[in-house]
Order: structure tokens, then sequence, then C-alpha cells
């Protein structure tokens, strides 16, 4: 099997050294999380909505932070 060079943040190095186990390489680190978690295309930017569908759920969200910050900011008044 051949060998690939891939260069990644410090951080995300630092995360991925976290989840490596004791007598485990990186490479079985990605393979183990990435066979445990599924591809990561299923999990980033796998939603297709439509632009109707897209303006009505964004919507529905900026009604409901209005709301949330209305809630909010009256319990802060009253505190």
């Amino acid at each position: 099997m051949g060998v690939k060079t891939i260069t990644v943040t410090e951080e995300a190095y630092k995360m991925l050294a976290k989840e490596k186990k004791e007598d485990e390489s990186f490479s079985e680190v990605i393979k183990r999380l990435t066979k445990e978690r599924g591809k990561l295309s299923d999990s980033l930017g796998a939603w297709k909505m439509t632009d109707q569908e897209a303006q009505e759920f964004f919507s529905s969200l900026k009604r409901h932070w209005k709301k949330s910050t209305v809630r909010i900011r009256g319990k802060a008044e009253h505190s």
C-alpha cells in the first residue's frame, strides 16, 4: 500500500492526537474514525434544498432568533 503526505493545521493535529490510542498509528486513527462516523460528506454540506426551502428555513430561524432575543432581554430586565 502506498503512502501519501498530508498537511493539517496544528489544531487539527492536536485533535487527531487526542483520538489516538496508545499503539495506534495516525492512519489507523483516521480509518477508525471515518469508519465509525461515516464519510465526512455525510455530515458536511450534504443537505440539498431549493432556494424557496432555504428562504423559508432562514425566515423561520430569523423569527425564532427575534423571539428568543426578546425573551432573553425581558429576563435580563427583570433580574
